[in-house]
């Protein structure tokens, strides 16, 4: 540190020499109430509260660090360590409290010492990088030394400077923080969009101009549903091979989306052929056709992303495990857990048990057929049946009713959608691009706050606060002393205990 650049006014310490890690367990009685912290109760953000339970100190004294008001704790075990999980104690019932043997308690070590310094010491960028650096034990469960925390370096101002570098951190960086958090909030903002625009897709609303434009006919669903089944092609959909697609009863209605116009709806599976894979696991996947899983959808868009997928099987494979091949072109729903999610597919691909098929024709587009599953979760979601996860069976799948308009009209419904949905796409991506800069700055702040750039101003207009008796090195004469004067009074005890 000491081919840096400091304030002529601060000194060079380390941890251990402005605080005490780890202090000796605390005397209470048993009955009294106390702060009970586990490690998720602890926040990772600069300004996030230290969260407690009530607890009877009987009930947490043995078997966890135990530390009291104005403390700071930090977790020291991997992953919490890295993901920032530290607090400043306080609000705890008595002042006291005890949490996860995986936190290091960091105590001012004398009464004047800024908690808020010290807790921005073990939130900076070089604390966390080089704490993870240092990390010993097992993979998995790794932990930062208690000599790391001891001897880290740290630049010490004077007590008054500590104080003020707080403060500016705390407004600097609770802004920083709450717009982080505004920020946070918008693909959230952009999923209800999105949703939204589905609804309006399938109910005809985005089309209402483009109707009134170009008067398109009526479709006849009842002669494509006939068509459809005459021809063998939706036989088994609802059950048994002659059942043809059940009458839409009261109680579904209000369950899907409907058309503003009245549209009668119609069943998937009345349109549509539909593929349901068997049961047969692959045991071995030598690559070809892509094997699809629902995490391989995309939550937000009805396109794969084909890169991820790690999976797939040969032609050999595809014989031998009865694999069902769906090709290009073709709709592939969700069907267990997460169910309802919709992608269309642009390359051959194998579907596995949780995962269900349609097969388009001249009657519906790909995309249309997939926003109108995406658009009606809600619908599916209420046809799933649940032990212990959501499931829908092939009827299931098939119910959903949907507005079929001419296939000009579905045609400027995709157009509609992918462009809206480009706008949100945009939005995220500055949203993304806006919050990895936010996160730059947090740590830019406290880097400048280590290095005094916070405080220059400060400093020159108040050198009395900064020298003589209220200069750092003082501090840190106050605080040898008075270290030195409890282990005097320690062994004082001692002796006394002795005779």
């Amino acid at each position: 540190m000491s081919d840096k650049q400091l304030p002529g006014e601060w000194v060079e310490a380390t941890i251990s020499e402005i605080a005490d890690v780890n202090p000796k367990k605390i005397d209470a009685a048993p009955e009294t109430v106390a702060g009970f912290v586990p490690m998720s109760h602890a926040p990772t953000n600069f300004s996030g509260n230290l969260e407690f339970e009530e607890k009877y100190w009987s009930e947490i004294k043995k078997s966890y660090t135990n530390f009291k008001e104005h403390d700071v704790l930090v977790a020291k075990v991997t992953p919490c360590f890295e993901n920032g999980k530290a607090a400043i104690v306080k609000g705890l019932p008595n002042k006291i409290g005890a949490g996860s043997s995986e936190f290091y308690v960091i105590r001012p070590a004398i009464q004047e010492i800024s908690s808020r310094f010290l807790f921005s010491i073990v939130k900076s960028y070089k604390f966390v990088s080089e704490g993870a650096a240092n990390m010993t034990g097992a993979v998995g469960l790794r932990r930062v030394p208690r000599s790391f925390v001891e001897n880290f370096p740290v630049l010490v101002p004077p007590l008054a400077e500590q104080k003020v570098i707080a403060d500016k951190l705390d407004t600097l960086l609770g802004q920083v923080e709450a717009t982080k958090a505004r920020l946070e909030r918008i693909p959230e903002i952009l999923k209800t969009f999105r949703q939204s625009v589905l609804s309006a897709a399938v109910s005809g609303k985005l089309t209402v101009e483009w109707r009134e434009k170009f008067k398109p006919e009526m479709v006849d669903i009842a002669s494509i549903s006939k068509e459809q089944f005459s021809t063998g092609l939706t036989m088994g959909n609802f059950g048994k091979k002659m059942d043809k697609s059940p009458d839409i009863s009261g109680d579904e209605n209000g369950k899907f989306v409907s058309h503003i116009a009245g549209w009668l709806p119609i069943r998937i599976g009345a349109l549509c052929e539909c593929v349901v894979p068997n049961r047969d696991k692959p045991k071995s996947f030598s690559g070809g056709y892509h094997w699809l899983l629902t995490p391989n959808f995309d939550e937000q868009s009805i396109w794969i992303d084909y890169k991820e997928i790690e999976s797939g099987l040969s032609e050999e494979e595809v014989i031998t495990y009865r694999a069902k091949i769906i090709k290009p072109g073709n709709v592939i729903m969700t069907c267990v857990g997460r169910v309802g999610l919709s992608a269309v597919l642009e390359e051959s691909s194998v579907i596995n048990q949780q995962l269900h098929a349609f097969k388009v024709n001249s009657h519906i587009k790909a995309e249309y057929l997939a926003y109108c599953v995406r658009a009606n979760v809600e619908y599916y979601e209420s046809k799933a049946t649940s032990t212990t996860v959501k499931y829908l069976n092939k009827t299931a799948c098939n119910s959903l009713p949907i507005p079929l308009p001419t296939i000009e009209e579905q045609d400027e419904i995709i157009r509609r959608v992918e462009e809206l949905f480009a706008f949100a796409d945009s939005i995220e991506q500055k949203t993304n691009a806006s919050l990895q800069r936010v996160n730059k700055l947090t740590q830019s702040i406290l880097a400048k706050a280590f290095r005094g750039e916070l405080t220059a101003n400060w400093r020159a207009a108040n050198p009395e606060l900064i020298s003589g008796e209220n200069s750092a090195e003082a501090l840190l004469v106050i605080i040898k002393n008075e270290r030195a004067k409890l282990s005097q009074t320690k062994k004082g005890r001692g002796k006394s205990v002795e005779n």
